[in-house]
């Protein structure tokens, strides 16, 4: 943690997103402090949600834990927490059945989110992840659910990596923005073949075939003013240089989606 917030600091960049398995381990309070004091923001907090057991326990469980992720948001003074919907439970093929168990604890949370300054902002992940990580697939599908509560209080996440193939996504984005629904937009490329498990496939910026600058052009179109994330879930950049891995980003960012 203090390695990224002193790389950001350094070079200029304003705000980081950050995950909440760092954030425990480094102690939320003192990550407040250290972002604070580099003079950095945080843009957001990933993740909360995974809502959809079918057993009281299991719901009664991811509950308790939306409502830690909720109070972690809050001490860390950003207003969007990123939320995964959850894939489907073992044997379980309601895919409609999962995405109202969703609906149920946003109704839940929204109040307690509201009470701490956190908007709720749900994404869609790939199709690819339905079974095991995500029932919400599409933009369209976050934006059924999120509409059934104020703006303010539920929006949704722009993500290029699980957005990008989806020939409706252009009318979504209109659609959120008119709404005013967007909450965070995310950057990551697709590249090919996927790894083995294909949960930590994900491109630098420019090395796929993702047209980033399109939608960026698009998001902002629809009147997101927010900060844009690069998010790049990738073990082989994990292992590099933190510096370089940074570096590479902005590089990346200034030729692509800019």
């Amino acid at each position: 943690m203090p390695q990224l917030v002193a790389g950001c600091a350094e070079a200029g960049v304003p705000a980081v997103g950050l995950w909440r398995g760092p954030v425990r381990a480094y102690g939320a309070e003192a990550t407040a402090r250290l972002v604070r004091s580099a003079g950095l923001a945080v843009s957001s907090l990933c993740r909360g949600g995974f809502f959809t057991a079918a057993d009281p326990a299991g719901r009664a469980a991811a509950l308790a834990d939306n409502r830690a992720a909720i109070e972690e948001a809050a001490t860390l003074g950003t207003g969007v927490l990123v939320l995964v919907s959850g894939g489907l439970p073992a044997g379980d093929r309601d895919l409609a059945g999962a995405r109202e168990r969703v609906a149920d604890a946003l109704a839940e949370l929204t109040p307690y989110a509201a009470a701490h300054g956190v908007r709720l902002a749900l994404e869609p992940l790939h199709p690819m992840y339905a079974a095991d990580r995500c029932v919400v697939s599409t933009l369209a599908q976050a934006l059924d659910l999120a509409e059934r509560f104020p703006a303010e209080r539920v929006g949704v996440v722009v993500d290029t990596y699980h957005l990008w193939w989806d020939d409706t996504v252009a009318g979504q984005l209109a659609r959120a923005g008119a709404t005013g629904r967007i909450a965070a937009f995310q950057l990551a490329d697709w590249v090919t073949p996927l790894p083995e498990g294909v949960l930590l496939g994900r491109g630098p910026l420019g090395a796929g075939c993702v047209d980033l600058r399109w939608f960026r052009e698009r998001v902002e179109a629809a009147g997101y003013r927010g900060p844009a994330e690069v998010e790049i879930l990738n073990s082989g950049q994990w292992a590099r240089d933190g510096a370089e891995v940074l570096a590479e980003a902005i590089g990346g960012y200034r030729r692509h989606v800019l």
